[in-house]
């Protein structure tokens, strides 16, 4: 659910998490190393998680589920400098019994640097397990 009074959604309902790219970030000429981009869409997909009332920590505590990567498409369109602020935007694509589908994007303002297909899976004690009836209600209602 929504909140369009939330500043972490842009109004076409994307979930925006902000951050700076740093030395370690980078590499020996000041962009951003390939690797990261993979922790900055983690960084996102786990603030969206979060903006929608879901902590992994609890999670994997309560419902002893964590989220693991199952398949990842990226493109890189242009790299990203040290000390350049980022927006990492995610959109769910699709919601399966077990599995989320995302739609990521790295800005850097208007113009995008990569855009990645992710799809992660439930897992409880290494197996796939469902996704909770109201994790998975709450991603599948129209947005």
């Amino acid at each position: 659910m929504i909140d369009p009074n939330n500043p972490s959604f842009s109004p076409d309902g994307n979930h925006r998490f902000i951050l700076r790219v740093y030395y370690e970030d980078t590499d020996f000429s000041g962009r951003v190393y390939h690797a990261s981009y993979l922790r900055f869409l983690e960084r996102g997909r786990t603030e969206w998680l979060r903006s929608q009332g879901f902590e992994q920590r609890e999670l994997a505590a309560g419902a002893a589920i964590v989220f693991a990567v199952r398949r990842l498409e990226i493109d890189y369109l242009r790299p990203a400098l040290m000390d350049e602020l980022l927006t990492i935007e995610t959109r769910i694509d699709a919601v399966g019994g077990a599995s989320i589908d995302f739609a990521q994007a790295v800005f850097r303002g208007d113009e995008k640097l990569v855009k990645a297909f992710v799809c992660v899976a439930a897992l409880s004690s290494g197996r796939p397990v469902r996704l909770p009836r109201d994790m998975r209600e709450r991603f599948s209602a129209p947005r």
